[in-house]
């Protein structure tokens, strides 16, 4: 009787192996889809960001300090938290900067720390 049982237990294999494994595996999967998660939306934010900051130095450009920070607003979603933009008039160029705060997760949950997006315009002000 002591053989048939050792017989059946080798029968048996590694049944419940890929169980083990996968759930040994499972918190470095989930880390690694935080991880390029993560990625998407910093690069998101930047690329946001930069396209707020150009559309209110065309806006700035062409209409002024008051139009340049609307601009800047109307780009950015609610969820996102942003400073008042910085817009400059330097003689023949228009400068806006935005400010978003680095997301964790999805936006409006920041470590306050800033990503930047800037642009430029010819200045088409009447003096």
């Amino acid at each position: 009787m002591a053989g048939r049982r050792r017989f059946r237990w080798r029968e048996r294999g590694d049944d419940g192996q890929l169980v083990i494994e996968f759930v040994g595996m499972l918190p470095y999967i989930l880390l690694a889809v935080v991880a390029v998660w993560e990625m998407v939306l910093i690069g998101y934010a930047f690329s946001l960001a930069g396209n707020a900051a150009d559309e209110a130095a065309r806006a700035g450009a062409v209409h002024g300090a008051g139009a340049c920070q609307e601009a800047a607003g109307e780009h950015i979603g609610n969820a996102w938290t942003m400073p008042p933009a910085t817009c400059t008039d330097s003689g023949n160029l228009y400068k806006a900067e935005v400010r978003l705060n680095l997301p964790i997760l999805f936006p409006g949950f920041n470590i306050g720390v800033p990503i930047i997006g800037t642009g430029g315009s010819p200045n088409e002000q009447e003096d």
